[in-house]
């Protein structure tokens, strides 16, 4: 499925956050979304998943307006990962992960066979099938991360949007996530994702766009739009990318961002 933004507006009543935003990301796409705190992306995300009503422009999937689908219609066709969050009802992992059937079963359907198999096998895909049956609530953060991460494969959706999906998770963790994501899109889904931090694009990502104060300022290939010019405006940071000898990803070269010490 296709995913296409065109010069979106979005907020909230009163309030405009972003405007002019266009993008379109095809199956097998990934984009990376980069901005400082407080640029919009949360909010974003938010109205083109529905959760919020845009302001102006158009969110189209394979070509039809979804501004007047159900919210059910939207989840079987778009996965969300939101950031990472505490809960106080003590679900299994399991029972979290189920709630990502709800858009396939009806909120009070009980889960059939098939849809426990589909949540074992999300849980599968992130190693963490240990955790099935231990409370959401007894577990680490970056834990929980990997738990919503499954929830949303558990709706089976063409699309996935993650809202920084590694916040929380260690390091080897945050590589096992990235490593997913290129997994899913040679699986042709299309997955968008929120990050702060620009290696985290240019080790999966097949395009980056970035936000500041709401609107698009760049928006292409990671080696074009990851520029130390570009990263000062976004974070005000002066940064040096590097070029990783032997370093290859899809037969191009790899880089890595190192922010130079303020004063020098």
């Amino acid at each position: 499925m296709t995913l296409r933004v065109t010069d979106l507006a979005f907020g909230y009543t009163g309030k405009p956050v972003g405007s002019g935003v266009s993008f379109s990301l095809q199956p097998g796409g990934v984009l990376c979304l980069l901005g400082p705190n407080g640029s919009g992306k949360t909010t974003l995300f938010k109205t083109i998943l529905g959760l919020l009503e845009p302001q102006a422009g158009r969110i189209e999937i394979d070509g039809a307006d979804i501004s007047h689908w159900s919210r059910a219609q939207i989840a079987r066709r778009m996965g969300y990962v939101p950031q990472a969050q505490s809960s106080h009802f003590p679900f299994t992992v399991l029972e979290t992960v189920l709630m990502g059937r709800t858009a396939h079963i009806g909120l009070f359907a009980s889960p059939s066979h098939h849809d426990v198999a589909v949540a074992d096998r999300a849980l599968a895909t992130l190693n963490i099938e240990h955790l099935r049956d231990v409370a959401y609530t007894e577990i680490s953060g970056g834990e929980r991360q990997l738990t919503l991460i499954a929830r949303a494969l558990a709706q089976e959706p063409a699309i996935l949007v993650m809202d920084e999906p590694t916040a929380s998770l260690d390091f080897g963790n945050q590589a096992m996530v990235l490593a997913k994501v290129r997994q899913l899109a040679s699986q042709d889904m299309a997955v968008i994702f929120a990050s702060h931090d620009p290696d985290h694009a240019f080790q999966c990502a097949t395009d980056v766009a970035l936000l500041y104060h709401g609107r698009l300022v760049q928006h292409g290939p990671a080696a074009q739009v990851i520029t130390p010019g570009n990263l000062k405006q976004l974070y005000d940071v002066d940064v040096e990318i590097i070029e990783l000898a032997g370093g290859r990803r899809a037969g191009q070269p790899l880089h890595v961002c190192v922010p130079a010490p303020r004063g020098q």
